[in-house]
């Protein structure tokens, strides 16, 4: 089936400059955000961009395919949409709406322990396509249970977040009372009335919370104690140890989320684990780390030991395709999918989708590549 996208926002610059113009800044910031000074942020885009691909005009080749494989499944697009916290406060229903697309399209969407949606409720909008990415509980009776519903569910691959042994410093989000816990005050209240299509469909999805973790929420949590039990719920470190009961556990493909360096890939490896998702969270956590791409070049010695995959800083077709010439088996991609349902709503996953596609077999076009696995051919060294 072929899917269209709609010309009036051909980039995720157009979408950005639409979803700005409908979300209220408090919620807008917290997407766009990086970490202290937002060096790491910009970081990871330009070094990105400096990556060069090599076309060949005259060489004969096919018309370019996209498809992948991944853990036993064949993707239609070597793209995934990556796992964002409080994705409903920044559209609402915005789960359930890149779920939904994800499904139309064949590619994954990765379910945040913190989005706005259910893993049930994900589950059954991807007919148990989606993967579920888990923020390690301080309590193992939790993360067994939270496995355990994530099994029951069919969810195929469980992602493991490394990355976060505190929370970024994220100056825009304390400004706005986005940090733990959150307060809503005068300004942002006349945010969102500046905001009224926002404030209506927000008003209709409801108020929006950590849907997964409602069951293990007190009952009359108030906003002041909701801080308090997510610092008590997600406190502590991740380290060897904790993976392995997980490994155990967990029978299907095991990721892990935030690898960035080669003795840790070593570890994950040892481990047992199926892939690593080199991030640095979207330059949310350490603003004097290095961008995904220069951590990608550290683990290329892991390249067919286990799936290496990407995210952080990607923005257009192009990235994709230098993420997948500089050795990437697969590429996540989070606040572009979100600028789209800013912009679009309900039809902003399909186009963000079909605009990826379209983008990335133009470029394929141009070099002349007839399979993303033939991309590392094109890359000049």
């Amino acid at each position: 089936m072929k899917w269209e996208y709609n010309t009036d926002y051909p980039s995720v610059t157009d979408l950005k400059k639409k979803a700005k113009k409908r979300i209220p800044r408090f919620a807008f910031e917290y997407l766009e955000g990086g970490c202290n000074e937002d060096v790491n942020l910009a970081r990871n885009k330009s070094e990105l961009q400096e990556v060069q691909l090599m076309p060949y005009y005259l060489r004969k080749y096919q018309q370019p395919g996209l498809q992948v494989e991944l853990f036993g499944k064949t993707y239609d697009a070597p793209f995934g949409i990556a796992p964002v916290g409080l994705q409903g406060l920044i559209w609402p229903d915005a789960p359930e709406i890149l779920a939904r697309a994800s499904l139309k399209h064949n590619i994954p969407y990765v379910l945040s322990t913190v989005s706005t949606s259910s893993i049930e409720r994900i589950a059954e909008l991807t007919e148990g396509q989606a993967w579920f990415q888990l923020y390690h509980p301080a309590k193992d009776e939790l993360r067994d249970d939270i496995i355990k519903r994530v099994a029951v569910a069919q969810l195929p691959v469980l992602v493991v977040l490394v990355d976060v042994p505190s929370f970024g410093f994220r100056p825009r989000d304390i400004r706005n009372g986005l940090a733990m816990p959150p307060k809503m005050s005068v300004r942002n209240i006349l945010q969102i009335m500046g905001k009224p299509l926002w404030g209506m469909k927000t008003l209709a999805a409801g108020v929006p919370g950590f849907a997964t973790l409602k069951p293990y929420m007190p009952k009359g949590l108030d906003m002041a104690k909701l801080g308090m039990f997510m610092n008590q719920t997600f406190a502590g470190k991740i380290d060897e140890e904790k993976i392995k009961p997980i490994r155990d556990l967990w029978k299907g493909p095991l990721v892990l989320k935030g690898i960035v360096n080669e003795e840790d890939a070593a570890t994950a490896y040892k481990l047992g684990v199926d892939g690593i998702i080199v991030s640095n969270h979207g330059g949310r956590q350490i603003d004097a780390g290095e961008s995904t791409i220069r951590s990608l070049q550290r683990v290329a010695a892991y390249k067919g030991k286990m799936k290496i995959m990407i995210d952080s800083g990607l923005r257009s077709g192009p990235d994709i395709a230098r993420c997948m010439a500089m050795g990437a088996d697969f590429v996540f991609m989070g606040r572009p999918f979100m600028y789209g349902v800013g912009a679009l709503g309900n039809n902003g996953g399909d186009h963000t989708i079909a605009m990826f596609k379209t983008q990335l077999r133009q470029v394929m076009d141009q070099l002349g590549c007839a399979r993303v696995e033939q991309l590392p051919d094109f890359l000049i060294r």
